[in-house]
């Protein structure tokens, strides 16, 4: 789920990246059919696809590495192309546009293809705008490069999602989809920090080299491990092989099944509050006399989303409904903590262990969701989430920014709570679809 999503993936925050230019009515849709799962049927511990998974756990990683590793070589790509740092932060800003711009046109289009050779089209963008970015002298080719890159990830995530959940049995969909997810938090914790370190030794665009190396890897491991599976077409309500015009939904259609609408708002305000104070946390920590703690603060904060992440997995298919009510009321109580609190060096520390807790889970708990609700048109689904998402995130940084020009970082945590307790009640009433008590299985 990064600068886009990572889904994804957490960028830097504010002081690191300082530079970067920061009712409609439903319509009948073919009924759910939930996708047909590849996996062994020996028995639980057979059951779910691990060379598959593993597949796309590195892609996850490739994908959040993809977007967040530039927020680290900002000062040595600004020199390198002779632009400005606020310039170069354009980098970043293009690739979150094409991922928001890009996943749901690029799935709805390639819905009907095999989940792997989309995939392998995602990464191959990868390695060749990857390549284009190390090699192109220009700033205005590099720009182009990530704007197309954006759009790879956008379409990597949303097929991440789906093809986790197809390689494995509907009882254990969402452990799958942790699995996958694992490349997130790994990136961000090892990835991410070793490329920016290796950057001021080797040059940014062996970086970028790298880059484009690791999807060429990934796409033969895909090939020679992993098995195929279809695209909506095999899920055809009535059978078919090949879907009339009928069978073929609409955005609007899959924007109105239930459930789906929901979810959607649950991203957008769980997304928003949760950027909003990453990105400006040292700001924040600087407004309360805390501004040493930066690194422990954020070196807390992602031990505890990988911890969070695996409590998740063992979790997420039986309890994704008070999973992510209780996520949210960690999060609204680090918030309070931090209102009242903040400038209490243990309140803040531990605040960061649970608000890694809190959000360790989102990008898997959300997708299991909408993959729920949305059933047979997952891919479509999942792209809508994508693009919420990201426009989150950039909302993320216009609200935190306007806030520090106004009420200033003190009250960050105040207008936070209020987002995530509005997505507490979105969730608590969405018992029905989108987040039921009881998750339906066929």
């Amino acid at each position: 789920m990064s600068s886009s999503f990572t889904p994804s993936a957490t960028l830097a925050p504010a002081d690191s990246v300082a530079s970067v230019a920061s009712a409609v009515p439903a319509v009948p849709v073919a009924p759910v059919v939930p996708a047909t799962p590849i996996a062994s049927s020996d028995g639980p511990d057979t059951a779910l696809h691990w060379p598959g998974l593993f597949a796309l756990m590195l892609a996850s990683f490739a994908a959040t590495a993809n977007e967040s590793v530039p927020a680290g070589l900002l000062p040595q790509v600004a020199t390198g192309l002779g632009v400005s740092q606020a310039w170069a932060g354009q980098l970043v800003t293009l690739c979150a546009l094409g991922a928001g711009l890009g996943a749901v046109p690029l799935a709805t289009r390639l819905r009907h293809w095999p989940r792997r050779r989309v995939l392998i089209l995602a990464l191959f963008g990868f390695f060749l705008c990857n390549a284009i970015t190390a090699l192109s002298p220009d700033f205005v080719l590099t720009l182009a490069a990530r704007f197309v890159v954006g759009g790879a990830a956008g379409l990597a995530w949303s097929e991440i999602a789906t093809f986790a959940r197809r390689l494995a049995p509907p009882a254990q969909q969402g452990r799958a989809l942790a699995v996958a997810m694992l490349g997130i938090p790994l990136a961000l914790a090892l990835g991410v920090p070793l490329a920016t370190w290796l950057g001021q030794w080797v040059g940014w665009r062996w970086i970028f080299a790298g880059l484009s190396a690791l999807p060429l890897t990934l796409i033969g491991w895909l090939l020679l491990a992993v098995p195929d599976v279809g695209g909506e077409k095999d899920q055809n309500p009535e059978g078919n092989a090949s879907p009339t015009h009928d069978d073929r939904p609409t955005l609007t259609q899959v924007l109105t099944m239930p459930g789906v609408r929901p979810v959607l708002t649950v991203v957008l305000l769980w997304v928003l509050a949760h950027y909003t104070l990453y990105t400006y946390i040292a700001s924040f920590l600087a407004a309360v006399e805390l501004e040493g703690h930066l690194g422990v603060v954020l070196s807390t904060f992602g031990l505890c989303t990988l911890a969070g992440l695996w409590l998740v997995g063992w979790l997420v298919d039986r309890h994704l409904r008070s999973l992510v009510l209780g996520s949210l009321v960690l999060f609204v109580g680090v918030t309070v903590a931090y209102g009242f609190w903040g400038a209490c060096w243990p309140v803040v520390a531990g605040g960061a262990a649970l608000w890694g807790l809190s959000f360790s889970g989102a990008p898997t708990l959300l997708q299991t969701a909408l993959g729920d609700a949305a059933g047979a048109h997952e891919t479509m689904g999942q792209s809508m989430l994508v693009t919420v998402f990201n426009l989150a995130f950039a909302g993320s940084g216009i609200l935190g920014g306007a806030m520090l020009g106004t009420v200033g970082a003190r009250a960050l945590p105040w207008v936070l709570m209020v987002l995530a307790v509005a997505a507490w009640c979105v969730v608590f009433l969405a018992r029905e679809h989108g987040f039921p008590a009881r998750r339906l299985r066929p």
